[in-house]
């Protein structure tokens, strides 16, 4: 009998595992809300930091925040889909070293540490990103 529960119980906790659906990026950073607070955070953190603020002193914030929120979206496999200007077309001219790009994934991670997204979502999101690399470094 003990031992017909314990299985019972064993096999309970498994198909609830199972039973968990493999949730997209997008849910896990909550949604349109969540992408909202991370942008903002983002924000926020270039408009204080005195090394890459300069790339973005001139640029209309409304503008940015909605276009890095579609880009973001679309990214995570959200609902979105971007229709924004290509990341060459935005970054042409800016000649941003490697140095600086580093510094601003730096501050997207600060942003995310501080809306409390896990790490291993984090590491998904910078995957993500990651290709976007040669399409902004010194162009």
């Amino acid at each position: 009998m003990k031992l017909s529960v314990f299985t019972f119980c064993c096999l309970s906790l498994l198909a609830g595992c199972a039973a968990q659906p493999n949730t997209s990026l997008y849910h896990q950073l909550g949604e349109q809300a969540g992408l909202e607070k991370l942008t903002d955070s983002f924000i926020v953190q270039i408009g204080n930091d005195k090394q890459v603020f300069h790339y973005f002193e001139h640029s209309n914030i409304s503008h940015f925040r909605q276009g890095f929120i579609s880009h973001l979206c679309s990214l995570v496999d959200g609902s979105c889909e971007y229709k924004g200007d290509s990341m060459v077309a935005i970054h042409t001219g800016m000649n941003i070293n490697e140095k600086d790009f580093n510094h601003v994934v730096d501050l997207l991670i600060n942003a995310m540490n501080e809306q409390n997204i896990p790490h291993t979502v984090q590491n998904k999101i910078l995957a993500k990103m990651a290709p976007l690399r040669g399409e902004i470094i010194k162009i």
